[in-house]
């Protein structure tokens, strides 16, 4: 048996500061297994690449499949964090502004129902959101909460 190469995703941590405090870009997973799902379920935007290929491209790339949303400015490069499912996540931090009701991400296609033989498309990607860090830590997936830490000192406000 061959060992497989550890999987990693790249992301972009889109973020805008407001006078009453700064609030983070997150997305929702399309397909049926998140519909109702909410809390602990949004995730930064990101998405697999492989090896060889660079990171902060890819994340540019994957921003841009999920959101329909070309991203440019200042990215700062945050420390990869490791997930309970034993992928490498790595983001970036970019400060920014996205109408979260334009979105249009690239779509997917699954078996759906299961066992039914028929094949159904879902967007990747349902919906966006813009979220205080406060409620961003209450969205966004747990193993991703660390980046809004870093986020936070970063932007001074540890």
């Amino acid at each position: 048996m061959t060992s497989k190469a550890k999987k990693t995703s790249a992301g972009i941590l889109l973020y805008r500061a407001l006078d009453d405090g700064s609030e983070v870009f997150l997305v929702h997973p399309g397909g049926p297994y998140w519909e109702k799902k909410d809390d602990g379920a949004w995730s930064v935007p990101k998405g697999e690449f492989e090896e060889g290929e660079d990171p902060l491209e890819a994340a540019k790339r994957e921003f841009r499949e999920e959101t329909g949303s070309d991203i440019t400015g200042e990215f700062i490069e945050l420390s990869p964090l490791k997930q309970p499912s034993g992928k490498i996540v790595y983001v970036w931090a970019v400060e920014g502004n996205i109408d979260a009701t334009s979105i249009r991400s690239n779509m997917f296609t699954m078996e759906w129902p299961p066992r039914s033989g028929k094949e159904q498309a879902f967007p990747e990607v349902d919906k966006g959101g813009w979220f205080t860090i406060s409620q961003a830590h209450e969205k966004l997936l747990v193993g991703q909460r660390g980046f809004l830490e870093q986020l936070q000192k970063y932007l001074g406000m540890d």
